[in-house]
């Protein structure tokens, strides 16, 4: 049985003919170059007050614990800013793999999806 990912990958990409859609302009509207560039910003400064994200021997941080905390304040605060520490700490805790004893790629297409908000 497929997945919903695999129904939409077989109508809107398919080999042949063209596909229904195009892919560059699709990721640049599904995405924010603010928001990117913040990161990378951020993830700089990190890199001279923790070290290189890819470096051996780093001390392991609370990763996880910590992006909780910062999706709390934005919740409190409103503060954009930590939406970005929350994406680039998910980014580390990916690369680096410190909270979790067997960090794994599982992909769950049909899982859990956001909920929207009535109003």
């Amino acid at each position: 049985m497929k997945t919903v990912t695999e129904h939409i990958r077989d109508h809107l990409l398919p080999k042949e003919p063209k596909p229904t859609i195009d892919l560059p302009t699709m990721w640049r509207s599904q995405g924010s170059e603010d928001f990117v560039r913040y990161m990378r910003n951020r993830m700089a400064m990190g890199g001279y007050r923790y070290g290189m994200l890819r470096d051996k021997g780093q001390p392991p941080y609370n990763n996880i614990e910590s992006l909780i905390h910062r999706a709390r304040l934005y919740l409190e605060t409103g503060n954009q800013e930590h939406l970005v520490d929350v994406a680039n700490l998910a980014l580390v805790e990916f690369v680096r793999g410190c909270c979790h004893p067997n960090p794994h790629w599982s992909p769950s297409d049909d899982g859990y999806h956001t909920e929207e908000i009535k109003e």
